[in-house]
């Protein structure tokens, strides 16, 4: 296990690509207004007009999909303050972690002010909901600045697909075009944290793999404290917005024929084994993926004589 300081020489090392990878997304990276984009005139008084389900557009499992995102979103604060534990003063990650929560930022505001204006959510239940995940909080499980950089490598893929897969599961035009922005701006984080772990395995290949090797067996998305997740994570599951196949088949697979990490050679033992455990990380989620699918599909009817 790489230690801290280890960890942050080999960020040192790459603060010229982690500059030049934050000027390539500024230039990149198209800024939006969702109030642009919010449907405004649907909005009406809660007081005057108290909510009913019958007035949802959206089905039930779309609804619980772009919840479940939502919350996910809210829940920045704990994710700045995560990064502010490794951003020194003066440092290009202090910098691009401004840039990053000022972004993000505007994910929450853009999808509430959907849900609500449509009313295709519970303004109670939603306010409930958000009081409680963000009293819960959320602390990641890095050790290091190294593990930082993997999780959100992962991280902001497998929320793009999530983010992009509601949209479309919609079936509402307005929420798709939400949704694919916000997309958008995940696939551009996603970008500068996947260069800057190219980086560093060009530095330092066989301590970026364990940690890679960690990170990735560990993974789970941000937002485990919110009430009733596993069930709504089950629900999104089988709506197709992210379950255990598209996390492998879009995140894991994908990551792992970008880094080329299956034919890497040279490693020390260390990274030797870090490569095997990712390869068998693919082996391990297929078959996860295969239980749930046998679960879930529905029986075929045998037909009789």
């Amino acid at each position: 296990m790489t230690n801290p300081a280890e960890a942050f020489a080999l960020v040192d090392a790459v603060d010229d690509d982690i500059r030049a990878l934050m000027a390539a997304h500024l230039e990149r990276r198209d800024h939006w207004y969702f109030h642009d984009i919010v449907p405004w005139e649907q909005g009406r008084s809660f007081v005057d007009e108290p909510w009913d389900e019958s007035q949802a557009t959206l089905r039930p499992e779309v609804r619980t999909a772009l919840l479940l995102n939502l919350l996910t979103e809210d829940n920045l604060p704990y994710y700045h303050a995560q990064f502010q534990v490794f951003c020194r003063e003066g440092s290009p990650l202090k910098e691009w972690s401004g840039w990053w929560t000022a972004e993000e930022g505007q994910h929450a505001l853009a999808i509430r002010s959907y849900l609500l204006t449509t009313r295709n959510v519970d303004p109670n239940v939603l306010e409930d909901n958000r009081l409680t995940t963000m009293s819960r909080g959320w602390e990641g499980t890095m050790d290091n600045v190294v593990d930082l950089f993997n999780y959100t490598a992962a991280q902001e893929l497998a929320t793009r697909v999530s983010h992009r897969n509601a949209g479309v599961k919609s079936d509402c035009e307005i929420a798709k075009e939400i949704m694919t922005r916000v997309a958008a701006d995940e696939n551009h984080h996603f970008m500068f944290y996947r260069g800057v772990v190219t980086s560093m395995m060009a530095q330092a290949p066989d301590t970026v793999l364990d940690s890679m090797a960690k990170v990735m067996a560990g993974f789970e998305m941000p937002g485990t404290a919110i009430p009733q997740f596993r069930r709504r994570a089950v629900e999104m599951a089988k709506l197709g917005v992210y379950n255990v196949r598209i996390h492998l088949e879009n995140v894991i697979t994908p990551l792992l024929k970008y880094w080329n990490v299956e034919a890497m050679t040279g490693l020390s033992p260390v990274g030797a084994a870090a490569q095997e455990r990712l390869m068998a990380l693919q082996v391990e989620l297929n078959e996860q993926a295969e239980r749930f699918e046998a679960r879930t599909t529905p029986k075929k009817a045998v037909a009789t004589a």
